[in-house]
């Protein structure tokens, strides 16, 4: 169901929905829109301004009725800058709505879709939850008409209280009416005087042994008649397993005891029909209960995967808009520092800018790392040379009231990783373990193999080495346990730490094909594991140095050189950087731009595009400038770990923000490759 009366945003929604195979209904106004609402929508789809000021009394309305199974999914599309957490009203429709995901104009297609998808699956899960309710009523049903089928009056007794909850069969069975209350008292008063002790004896028995009570003894009527009752029940414990309730059955047998033979043969079919039901009622128990947890643990994993998801795509996208800004910074900054002659102040005030610019690079590093976006070195690598290499980088970085402590077996097998990253990585988690413990104590570090047998959400089956850092600090709860890898999240004090740590780590397991593991318990401490698979290659990677020509020792002729940036800060950059170098540079914001340029006949040496831009990305623009100049030298500058699968192309990388050093080593190798 769409409502947006205003614009063309229900004919854009409609569209993209169909487009995704989805069928929707637009509805003009409010009261057609809750009129069509029913168990049949999947979601809706809602402009913030088609209920800022109406009158939502009769959606709330809806919304209460329905039934326990459905919670009806609303997509907002909500006013640029009108996001919930800025937005008053929003929090108003999520609290009317419930079940509401917020969406903020301009939004881009597949955003859209994707919302969109999640609210269908989310709404089939409530589908599938319908089902089972219904399933359970209808054998709740079967249930007790096949109990009234025999005759059979239902019972349950607290051995608590001794209160006694009985049916109306029950209550029949002892000669009482209907509507006639009936308590254990009136019940031990109805039995025989001389059954009354092999009664409760045999209660006694059930509670103590957990036996099954089955016992028949005789009952005095209030008209004085004697009748015969054939009891049955079972012990219900609590998950504790203590015993809380007798659960049973009773039964009128006084004919089949007059008639021996022929009653006899009929308790012989009952005692069948009650055993087999009462399986058929533990088995259906115990499936739908198998079933109920087992669902409740796949929404919960979903859950925090979806959100994991989310805040990975925001972080890097905010990550990479962030280098694409320090880029510009960095890049001014740079040539500013040699225009500033001997002024010591403005020498001092330019380097101040850049340590700080540095820092916020560092940062989007970490925060690229999370989002799995960061650029690996993949090597086979020792991992005990590297944790015997760092020992002493450990016990300096965590200080004397700390003792470092490791476990590193001889013929570990090698890990793929990046070793730079993994050295990172420990380093982190043993100032984690030293912030937890500020009153000194132990940290172990350990590494050992380990086995995954099957495939589960994280690790595929396989051999993986395991570097576990514990700590004896205060622990963690499991609530702070399930936000600490997310970003910016810290239990340390404002100032001492960016929650960026174990974010990073995480991203790099997430991209290493492995996983990050965190067990705490308040007051005992905190383990994390970082799982590598096991490296198929035999031969460790060893650190070389690779002796480079800085910018200044460059003795490369000038070059005219293509540029396409579609941010016109930092193309203007790169063109002040290049041209500095001695370059002569063609500045162009566009790939179309780009192809224009070369189809006219100028003849560049090499280009250097964005990855990242608008209608045609720098790897389609790599693929058509091949088509036009197949021996053009192309560089790819990009603050994203690794293009999209599919640009094959002979291609240069440059990882942003980069300085003018580094742009000139790129070229330089250029030049010598295509020499």
């Amino acid at each position: 169901m769409i409502h947006a009366p205003i614009g063309r945003d229900a004919q854009i929604a409609a569209s993209l929905l169909k487009e995704a195979g989805i069928k929707s209904r637009t509805a003009p106004d409010l009261a057609s829109f809750v009129a069509g609402l029913g168990d049949d929508v999947a979601f809706a789809v809602v402009t913030e301004e088609a209920l800022r000021s109406a009158d939502l009394r009769a959606i709330s309305t809806w919304i209460e009725a329905q039934a326990s199974w459905s919670d009806l999914p609303f997509t907002i599309l909500m006013s640029r800058g009108g996001g919930p957490e800025r937005n008053p009203a929003a929090a108003r429709l999520s609290e009317v709505l419930g079940n509401v995901s917020f969406v903020e104009r301009p939004f881009h297609a597949t955003t859209f879709i994707s919302v969109a998808r999640s609210a269908m699956r989310g709404r089939r899960r409530q589908y599938e939850a319908r089902s089972r309710i219904e399933a359970l009523d209808e054998g709740e049903r079967r249930l007790q008409t096949a109990l009234s089928a025999g005759r059979l009056g239902a019972w349950e007794l607290d051995l608590a209280t001794s209160e006694l909850a009985t049916s109306p069969t029950c209550r029949a069975i002892f000669g009482r009416s209907r509507h006639e209350q009936f308590s254990y008292a009136d019940l031990l008063a109805a039995v025989h005087p001389d059954d009354a002790d092999r009664m409760q004896a045999a209660i006694r028995a059930t509670i103590e042994t957990g036996a099954d009570y089955s016992i028949e003894y005789r009952t005095i009527w209030r008209d004085g008649s004697t009748h015969w009752a054939e009891i049955r029940a079972q012990l219900y414990k609590d998950r504790m397993g203590h015993a809380i309730k007798l659960v049973g059955v009773s039964a009128d047998v006084t004919e089949r005891l007059k008639l021996e033979e022929h009653q006899r043969q009929l308790n012989e079919i009952l005692e069948e029909r009650v055993a087999e039901r009462t399986r058929e009622l533990e088995q259906a128990h115990a499936a739908v209960m198998a079933e109920v947890n087992q669902r409740e643990r796949a929404e919960q994993q979903l859950r925090q995967a979806q959100k994991m998801e989310a805040i990975g795509q925001l972080t890097g996208g905010v990550a990479h808009d962030f280098n694409n800004l320090l880029m510009a910074v960095l890049g001014n900054l740079e040539l500013l520092r040699k225009h500033a002659g001997d002024d010591a102040k403005a020498i001092r005030l330019i380097e101040g800018a850049q340590q700080g610019a540095k820092r916020g690079a560092s940062l989007t590093q970490r925060l690229l790392a999370f989002s799995r976006r960061q650029d690996l070195r993949i090597d086979p690598v020792d991992m005990r040379a590297l944790v015997l290499g760092m020992e002493d980088l450990l016990k300096r970085s965590v200080g004397s009231t700390i003792i470092v402590e490791t476990s590193t077996p001889d013929n570990l097998p090698l890990v793929s990783a990046d070793a730079n990253q993994v050295e990172l990585a420990l380093l982190n988690l043993a100032v984690n373990a030293r912030d937890a413990m500020p009153g000194g104590g132990v940290i172990r570090v350990e590494l050992k193999e380990a086995e995954q047998l099957s495939q589960s959400d994280e690790l595929a089956a396989g051999k993986y080495i395991v570097l576990s850092v514990a700590d004896e600090g205060h622990g963690m709860d499991e609530e702070t346990l399930q936000k600490a890898i997310e970003p910016f999240f810290s239990t340390k004090e404002l100032g001492k730490g960016t929650g960026l740590g174990l974010s990073m780590i995480h991203g790099l397991a997430s991209q290493l094909k492995g996983e990050l593991k965190l067990t705490s318990m308040i007051g005992k401490g905190t383990t994390a594991e970082l799982w590598m698979p096991v490296s198929t290659s035999q031969a460790a990677h060893s650190e070389h140095i690779e002796v480079t020509t800085m910018a200044s020792d460059v003795a490369d002729a000038p070059k005219r050189i293509l540029l396409v940036d579609d941010d016109v800060l930092i193309a203007m950059s790169s063109a002040d950087m290049l041209m500095d170098l001695g370059h002569e540079v063609v500045e162009v914001h566009s790939g179309a731009e780009a192809l224009e340029c070369l189809g006219d006949g100028s003849g560049f040496d090499l280009m250097i595009t964005d990855y990242s831009m608008p209608g045609m990305t720098g790897g389609d623009l790599a693929k058509a400038a091949r088509v036009i100049a197949p021996k053009l030298p192309i560089l790819i500058a990009s603050g994203y770990a690794e293009l999209p699968t599919g640009i094959d192309l002979d291609v240069a990388r440059l990882g942003k923000p980069y300085t003018q050093d580094q742009l000139a080593q790129e070229l330089s190798k250029l030049t010598a490759a295509q020499r």
